[in-house]
């Protein structure tokens, strides 16, 4: 019999990472969606009885495509997989009605265990179950079948939703808050654009700033926190100091963020491209300033930059925080080599 799955994701590379995840024996049709209007559409035509579900996702996301599963009565099985594995993430989504939850990025075992738990797949319809490359039937919204392509961009953005994940978490559980999950922003610019592609620049609040630099094999960069003046006394109360205003605090705020999100965030950037990045020392650009000016050290130099933004933003608290991840051009022939490995 055969299994009607939906693999539901934004990202090209992870919707065949999906697909390649799925046993040979299972017998499925697949078809995809890069977004949840586009998945609640395959559903309402009873396109799909299993669905793979990402959470972040532009137009609508994961928590949306659940209330509306539950609101409509939709006749669908939902496994969550993503990148955000705060413990409220999983709690919330447990709620809206999804069977399990899986991280990112997916493994075959546990896909496989999941499927033989709840009656998807029996080993003794075959016996091998060598990954399936050719069940890849159908891509976003089109259906109309062939092979899913996965740009540089494409890569990267999902790299840093993972590792985005990690920091997060590791920032919930410190904090005790929620962190809503942005989409990472990837784009190659100009160092002198560098300030007209940050979010942040768009406020007119002063800001300060914090730099690491960091290497590996074949790669190199330098991690940014960009961090709103009018943030520090709140965060400074959440991370429980004793002092809650002055220049001193203001510094250990920087520092101590700074060390909470490029340290879980670039070792989860390692642990995908398999190296080992080493940090340099983190050091402070400047104290209440706009983002021009904090940014002026870069703009004085030729190269292009290959940059991954994230907004990050903890529930009912008014904190701005921006993290830059600025990658070197030399470093774009070694994540292009990682990207043909995955992609083949």
């Amino acid at each position: 019999m055969t299994t009607r799955i939906l693999v539901c994701d934004d990202s090209a590379l992870a919707r065949k990472q999906m697909a390649r995840a799925l046993p040979e024996g299972l017998g499925a049709d697949i078809v995809f969606a890069s977004n949840g209007k586009e998945a609640l559409e395959l559903l309402r035509g009873h396109q799909a009885e299993l669905m793979f579900l990402d959470l972040n996702m532009p137009e609508m996301d994961g928590y949306e495509v659940l209330e509306h599963v539950l609101k409509e009565d939709l006749p669908v099985l939902t496994i969550v997989v993503s990148g955000d594995i705060q413990p409220e993430a999983r709690e919330r989504v447990r709620k809206l009605g999804a069977i399990d939850f899986i991280k990112k990025p997916t493994e075959s075992a546990l896909i496989l265990s999941l499927l033989k738990d709840y009656g998807f797949y029996s080993p003794s319809e075959l016996e091998d179950t060598a990954l399936n490359d050719s069940a890849l039937k159908s891509d976003s919204s089109s259906a109309t079948g062939g092979d899913i392509s996965v740009s540089l961009n494409d890569y990267l953005q999902e790299i840093a939703n993972v590792a985005m994940g990690r920091s997060s978490d590791l920032l919930a559980r410190l904090l005790k808050v929620f962190v809503k999950q942005p989409i990472p922003k990837v784009a190659f610019i100009a160092n002198s654009e560098l300030h007209m592609a940050i979010s942040a620049a768009q406020h007119s609040d002063t800001y300060s700033a914090v730099c690491q630099g960091f290497t590996g094999a074949g790669i190199a960069g330098e991690a940014l926190l960009l961090f709103a003046d009018a943030s520090f006394k709140e965060m400074a109360e959440m991370l429980h100091y004793e002092e809650l205003d002055g220049e001193a605090v203001n510094v250990e705020v920087l520092m101590d963020m700074s060390s909470i999100l490029f340290g879980a965030f670039l070792k989860g950037i390692g642990d995908q491209l398999d190296l080992k990045l080493g940090l340099g020392h983190p050091t402070v650009l400047g104290q209440h300033r706009q983002i021009t000016e904090l940014l002026e050290h870069h703009s004085a130099r030729d190269e292009r930059l290959l940059c991954i933004e994230i907004s990050y933003a903890l529930e009912n608290r008014e904190i701005q925080c921006d993290v830059l991840v600025l990658l070197t051009e030399d470093s774009i022939p070694f994540l292009e080599q990682r990207l043909e490995y995955l992609v083949d």
